[in-house]
């Protein structure tokens, strides 16, 4: 009798116990699967897109960037701006600033992105772009004029600006903008004008590109 118990236990009640060990593993990992892919899609989801007011009028744009080429009517006449408030120490800046130069070296010449380095020197802010190999044209605003003249207190903030030069939409918040959502709001932003949206995808994004989007 008891040798029967004892081989019942090691035959059935053991073996059961280890089921029930890896089926609670397997199920754990699977949890862990989907909390890591519900925070790998929502981590570019903490932003707040409005639209710009319609009784305030579109600040000017005339400064030049760190390498001494101005920014102005004529230079953005005509094409989609994404104008970009950022700091150094922002730390959702740095995260969003790789996806912002992707935008860059995809885009074509009716897409500019402009950014505005906020209360730091220029010489801060040329080492910082220069040690990440980001290429896209910076303007210092070390007093934070520029930033107070569009109404900027949250960083990172964008402007979406209209081939017509007129500010369409304000986004405070980090935003992946070499991805397909960012890309939507570009062509749209040509169509409220009137022109042929021709905004590259982020499918056509080169190799030399793909580099920027590591962290």
């Amino acid at each position: 009798m008891h040798l029967r118990t004892r081989l019942y236990a090691s035959q059935g009640v053991v073996p059961t116990q280890k089921a029930q060990q890896v089926l609670g593993l397997f199920v754990g990992l699977c949890f862990a699967w989907v909390a890591s892919s519900f925070l790998a899609s929502s981590a570019w989801a903490q932003f707040d897109k409005a639209r710009w007011p319609t009784n305030t009028a579109t600040p000017k744009i005339d400064a030049p960037d760190l390498q001494g080429k101005t920014w102005g009517a004529t230079e953005l006449a005509g094409k989609v701006v994404v104008l970009n408030f950022w700091a150094t120490w922002c730390a959702p800046c740095k995260e969003e600033l790789p996806t912002l130069q992707t935008l860059h070296e995809i885009s074509d010449n009716q897409t500019v992105v402009l950014t505005i380095n906020v209360r730091e020197s220029s010489a801060r802010a040329a080492r910082y772009v220069q040690t990440t190999g980001m290429t896209f044209p910076v303007i210092s605003d070390p007093q934070g004029e520029l930033a107070k003249r569009w109404g900027v207190t949250v960083y990172p903030t964008t402007v979406l600006i209209a081939p017509n030069s007129q500010a369409r939409w304000r986004v405070m918040g980090d935003v992946d903008w070499s991805g397909p959502q960012a890309n939507q709001w570009l062509i749209d932003l040509r169509r409220d004008n009137g022109v042929a949206a021709t905004v590259p995808t982020s499918a056509s994004m080169p190799a030399t590109a793909a580099k920027h989007l590591k962290r």
